[in-house]
């Protein structure tokens, strides 16, 4: 007789894309889901475990059964600059093809990995954009899970979207409703990812077919939600799936430590926690504005101008995340020319690199973020409770903010209008003035009008957050859901194996 496998003998395989922003909530994924009793066996290479080998050498300490298995990463055999081991040091658009390249050379040392693997796997939890692990997955006769970074109501304005796509329906011009949807979703074709809107940018259809493909086959999907955040939503995708969505966010709240939290994500490279509690132990609760474009999000010296000023104007006490490296030279030169940085200094702080987002945000004195859009930092500023100014860039984050201005009703926009494709900014320009950047501060700032009652509602999905996540949650259920779910594929493995 077969008997229900314990949850030692479990054995999850957390295969994240070589990105930052998907690198972290699979890193969250591999703590919450070892949380519970079972092994994770999360797979990576040298240079990227390093972004969070401090936080997860810290779980396995604490008794969690975690192991960090480091690939070789063949960069150079796959035509990529030396150094080019996670998707943001990709230097520029025509090395994309080349980077998936790489990633797909990973299979052949995962497959030699799992034979040998004790416990044996029992599922792969696998980003969408890693789609060989589908094939992988068949070949161990094991559930692939799919983890895609954007919540349900996205995942359902897509859906309704490659339909249109099919029959030739979204318009060149103008704003178009997207179908079945619970609320009604207006949006232009300007706004939409490449896979819909192509003019301008590199794209890779083949691979993106690809990738499609493997999704379609997925056992079941996790998502980095909550069901109480978009139950509509959560409902019409599970559907979809034959109930197979598991919603176990938000992720970054499985990191209690402060440490976890600082050193979240990037080889815990901040280094001034000090002197930023310090800072913001200075102000009043709910008056700084937080500005963050996320690991990717890039901006223009022409564009950046405009944010700053329109922070500036604000009055806001406020924080400004400015990325360093290639291309940056030209901003830090107006900061300096400009003399913005010390005419600011008083109110304004300028974090340059890598800022701790969850620390920050989680602060009492943080009143406004404003955002790229970008799931990670939504659901982030979500769970603090944070009302956000939106500024949406590409990829997916227009219809993020329609999520957030239009369903759940807590942001503001600075009224961007069309995506400017990752990679391509120079040609676009200024896309948004100064004094739209103030305007949309002051209205999710103000403590009465719209901005209270934005405030109210950010501070009640934060509480619903927080308790999603805590024992009982729906989010906790989801986590043990998925588990049982794994528990009884293997179980039912095992007893066809018997009858053979």
């Amino acid at each position: 007789m077969t008997t229900v496998p314990a949850l030692a003998e479990l054995n999850f395989v957390v295969i994240p894309l070589l990105s930052t922003s998907h690198l972290i909530p699979l890193a969250d994924m591999a703590k919450l889901l070892a949380q519970q009793g079972v092994t994770v066996t999360l797979v990576t290479t040298a240079l990227n475990a390093a972004r969070f080998t401090a936080a997860i050498d810290r779980a396995i300490r604490s008794g969690l059964v975690i192991r960090v298995v480091e690939l070789q990463f063949k960069g150079k055999e796959a035509g990529l600059p030396e150094g080019c081991e996670n998707h943001n040091d990709v230097p520029g658009l025509n090395y994309r093809r080349q980077f998936f390249a790489a990633i797909d050379m990973l299979q052949e040392q995962t497959e030699k990995l799992l034979e040998d693997m004790k416990p044996k796997p029992s599922c792969i939890i696998s980003d969408a954009y890693v789609a060989w692990t589908a094939d992988t997955a068949d070949r161990f006769q094991i559930p692939r899970i799919v983890f895609d970074g954007m919540s349900c109501f996205n995942q359902m304005c897509k859906y309704n979207m490659y339909i249109l796509k099919d029959q030739n329906k979204i318009p060149e011009s103008g704003t178009f409703v997207i179908p079945d949807l619970p609320d009604r979703i207006e949006v232009t074709k300007a706004q939409l990812p490449p896979h819909f809107n192509p003019a301008g940018t590199v794209v890779i259809q083949d691979i993106r077919d690809k990738i499609r493909a493997a999704e379609k086959r997925a056992y079941g999907v996790v998502i980095n939600t909550f069901e109480e955040l978009e139950q509509r939503y959560v409902d019409k995708f599970r559907r979809l799936k034959d109930g197979r969505v598991w919603c176990i966010g938000p992720l970054s709240l499985c990191n209690n430590d402060n440490l976890d939290k600082v050193q979240r994500g990037n080889k815990g490279s901040f280094d001034k926690e000090d002197i930023l509690k310090k800072w913001l132990d200075s102000w009043e609760p709910e008056t700084v504005v937080y500005a963050c474009f996320g690991s990717l999000g890039r901006i223009t010296v022409v564009q950046f101008v405009e944010l700053a000023l329109g922070l500036e104007a604000s009055g806001c006490p406020f924080i400004l995340v400015i990325k360093t490296g290639e291309g940056q030279a030209p901003i830090e030169e107006w900061i300096s020319k400009n003399g913005f940085e010390e005419r600011t200094k008083e109110r304004g702080l300028l974090i340059r690199g890598w800022s701790p987002q969850v620390v920050i945000l989680s602060h009492p004195a943080v009143g406004g973020f404003l955002t790229h859009c970008g799931w990670n930092s939504t659901v982030e500023g979500i769970s603090a409770g944070v009302p956000l100014i939106t500024w949406p860039l590409f990829a997916e984050q227009f219809l993020n903010e329609k999520l957030l201005e239009h369903v759940l009703n807590i942001a503001v926009g600075v009224g961007s209008q069309a995506i400017v494709h990752l990679g391509e900014e120079e040609k676009f320009g200024a896309q948004v003035s100064n004094n739209a950047v103030t305007d949309a501060i002051k209205k999710v700032m103000d403590k009465e009008k719209e901005g209270k009652k934005i405030r109210k509602r950010a501070r009640e999905l934060g509480e619903m957050a927080k308790r999603a996540v805590e024992d009982g949650g729906s989010s906790h259920l989801n986590v043990m859901l998925l588990i049982k779910e794994i528990q009884e594929f293997q179980l039912n493995q095992s007893a066809k194996t018997a009858l053979v």
